[in-house]
This record gives C-alpha cells, structure tokens and sequence, in this order.
C-alpha cells in the first residue's frame, strides 16, 4: 500500500417539460430515406447526463464538459442548424434510466456508463468487468482492438452509436481504513459499486452490498447506510465525496473497477438526420476523444490531489493487491461467459485486448 503525496495544483420522470425535436430530415419517418434525402432541416437534439453542469473552470466534471464541448461543437459546424440541448445532474431522466429514455424517443444523446443498461442488455456488463481492465491504457487499447469492434456492433444491434469512447477509473472511499486488496473488506461492511458482477466480487470479499446511483452516495454515507463506496474519481469529486471519506484508494496505480461510459446517440435519433448532419456527429465526436481519453486520466491525479488536501488518506493499489482482486473476479467472468447472449466471445475478446 503506498501512500500518494500531495503535489502542486497544475420511465423517466414523465412530467417533463416539452420539448419540441424536430427530425433532422424528412420529418423522422425512417432513418435511411431521411439521411439519404440530402435535405437538412432544424433540429433538437436531447442529451441527458447525471452529472453536476459544465462551468467551463478547473474542477468541472470533465464528462459534463465533454457534453458541452460536443454541443457547441455541433453548433459551430451546423451553423445552428442542429442544436444539442444539455440536460445535467439528471434533471431529465433518472441516472440508470436514460438508455430506456433514449429507445423511447424521450432522450436522443447521452454520456452514459453503459453497465446501467445490462439488466437489458447483458452483453453490456464487459464494459464493467472486475479487474478485466487496471490502467488506461489498457482502456484505450480496446477502441481498435477486436473487443472494441465487437463491442459498438452490440450496442447498434441494441439501439444505440458511439460517438466518443470515454472510460472511467473508479476509486474506493471509505469511513474507516483503506480497502486495498481484498482482505481488508472487514466483516459487515457495507459497500457501493456499480456493476452486478462487480457487486458479487466484493460480496466474496465479505462486504454486504446496498445498490444505488453515485449521485446518492454522499447521503448514504452521512446517514450511516454506507460504509465505503467504489465508484469514478470524477464522481467522487464531482459529489464532494471528501467531505464523507476517511480513506481513499486511488487508481493511479491499479483499479479493480474501470467503466466504460461513452457519448452516445440513440440509432433512431441518428438515423432520423441527414448525411450531412451525420457527418457532422461522428467528426465531433471524433474530434473529442483525445479530450475524453486525456481528461479521465488527469483527473485521477486531480482528484487524489483534492481529497489529499482535504485530509483524507490518499493510498494506491499494487500489482500484488490487485492481482489478489484478479483472481477474485474470474469467478464473476465464467459467471458472464456463461450467461450473457455474447458472454464467452466478448470475454474471449476483452482478456485479448487486456493481455490476458
């Protein structure tokens, strides 16, 4: 367990407001005769995220300014033609609720930790696979690789694109000592994490389980229901997690929990657009992910930084630790191998891409 030092700063709720979306082309009757038809019309696109706005200033959740980046973005290059309006702190659509929102129309655009929408989707639970991926740099290596590929065909086939790959390390904040491997999960700890198989590894470890959104652990913990809590760095600032923690595992290191929580349009949103339109999309998005892919790595450094300063014991993870929590997910991997609908060629692929 070493210590960081500190350095210097460097569904859906339905009684929603309308809001008129008009389609990109041809008046939303099919997404292939519209996008083919070459006549761009007005458009509102929706995008919901649960997380805190933009404020453009250091310290801003980086997945929030990525959906702010992304609609002005669009703007420019459309001549206002299509416009993203941004919907934050899931003030639209409840976190765990905005897929469903978007195969419903309500939603068009997300920036969304896709692991929500397994219990649709199983086949989405390898992006929140425990210790599949430790570092960002395995992370990135899945956008080229055969995973990555396989990946976005399973999201087309269920009604969603990405747009910009955006991945989230995830630390583990408690109100006690730190929990670096899994031997310090002490008896009737009760923990948070997203992600089902996620859940039941540290269930193996020892710790009891309470499900929730991040952007209700900061009561949780106040209030006693939490003992501890993984979940991203950014959330973990975003919510001021520092205020509630004792401890923090930070993933500078190693991570047994990295979430794959892309910018993503709706099939049937992207469809109803013109080619032009389109075009414009998927070349912002592109644009953005060197963004997305440098933000999520600096703000593992910013927030131990934040939480150091707050006096909370900042710790990482070694490779012993965390090989320790390796072998304590490969019973959670068979257990997705064998159940989702891609399980086994998905695992297959995900242990290529991470050199395992």
């Amino acid at each position: 367990m070493k210590k960081l030092r500190s350095r210097p700063a460097g569904v859906v709720a339905m009684a929603l407001v309308p809001v008129l979306v008009l389609a990109g082309c041809g008046g939303g009757d099919g997404g292939g005769d519209a996008a083919a038809s070459g006549d761009c019309e007005s458009t509102t696109l929706r995008l919901s995220h649960q997380w805190p706005a933009a404020t453009g200033e250091e310290g801003s959740d980086f997945r929030a300014e990525l959906a702010q980046r992304f609609a002005d973005k669009v703007a420019e290059q459309t001549d206002d033609q299509v416009e993203v309006k941004i919907f934050p702190n899931s003030s639209l659509v409840k976190s765990t609720e905005q897929y469903d929102a978007m195969q419903q129309g309500s939603v068009d655009l997300s920036v969304f930790p896709l692991d929500y929408a397994s219990g649709r989707h199983p086949d989405f639970s390898i992006t929140l696979m425990p210790a599949m991926v430790r570092n960002h740099e395995e992370a990135q290596a899945w956008q080229d690789a055969e995973i990555g590929k396989r990946l976005e065909k399973v999201m087309e086939e269920n009604g969603s694109k990405v747009l910009t790959w955006v991945w989230n390390a995830g630390a583990v904040g408690t109100k006690g000592q730190p929990v670096v491997s899994p031997g310090d999960v002490k008896p009737g700890m009760t923990m948070r994490a997203a992600g089902s198989y996620v859940e039941r590894m540290l269930e193996d470890a020892g710790a009891g389980i309470s499900s929730l959104p991040s952007n209700e652990i900061y009561t949780a913990m106040q209030t006693g229901v939490l003992d501890a809590a993984v979940t991203s760095t950014g959330s973990f600032a975003s919510y001021n997690l520092q205020e509630q923690v004792k401890s923090f595992t930070s993933p500078t290191e190693n991570t047994f929990w990295f979430m794959f929580e892309p910018l993503i349009i709706s099939t049937e949103a992207f469809d109803g657009l013109c080619k032009q339109q389109q075009d414009t999309l998927t070349s912002v998005g592109q644009e953005l992910q060197d963004f997305a892919y440098s933000a999520s790595e600096e703000d593992d450094q910013r927030v131990a930084k934040v939480f150091s300063d707050a006096g909370v014991e900042v710790v990482t993870m070694d490779d012993a630790a965390f090989d320790e929590w390796r072998q304590l997910a490969r019973k959670q991997w068979n257990a997705f191998a064998s159940s989702a609908p891609n399980g086994k060629e998905l695992l297959d692929l995900a242990k290529q891409a991470s050199g395992k």
